[in-house]
């Protein structure tokens, strides 16, 4: 290797050694009543969470 080089260049092409790539095709198998009972399930998550911040801003912390 060179000075300043960074780079990997092997002297002899046996130290290189060959690499096997597994590839995997996945395919997304969604029904569509399912994503939609899943975003109403965070959607009432969310107004939740935001129902409580309100409560603790409007009613809680003018106590302190």
């Amino acid at each position: 290797m060179k000075e300043g080089n960074s780079v990997y260049e092997p002297r002899d092409r046996k130290e290189v050694n060959s690499v096997d790539v597994e590839r995997r095709d996945v395919q997304e198998r969604s029904e569509p009543s399912m994503v939609a009972a899943t975003f109403i399930k965070y959607a009432a998550y969310l107004i939740i969470f935001f129902g409580f911040l309100y409560f603790l801003v409007k009613y809680v912390f003018p106590k302190f």
